[in-house]
């Protein structure tokens, strides 16, 4: 495996409405190809390619005193020069 170096992160509680306006946003800003991420005085600039990867992936973890954690990941990978793949589709 590769080395994987953190560039940003973020993790903090949302309604579920402010979660859904802020992923109408991101999809926008990646329609046009570029996202930037704010956080206090950092920013982060992504040139985003036309051809992605997306990721779907679902997960039940126990956290003990706190009960099931649900979690729904969307990932979006790319390679530089990276050509078309497969297809999902929402149902």
């Amino acid at each position: 495996m590769g080395k994987e170096t953190r560039l940003f992160k973020s993790e903090e509680s949302k309604k579920r409405a402010e979660v859904s306006e802020f992923l109408r946003q991101i999809a926008e800003r990646i329609e046009k190809g570029k996202v930037v991420l704010r956080q206090g005085t950092e920013e982060l600039v992504l040139q985003i390619p036309e051809n992605l990867i997306l990721e779907v992936q679902v997960e039940d973890e126990d956290k003990r005193t706190k009960g099931i954690q649900h979690s729904l990941e969307i990932e979006i990978k790319w390679f530089d020069n990276d050509g078309p793949s497969g297809s999902l589709e929402l149902g």
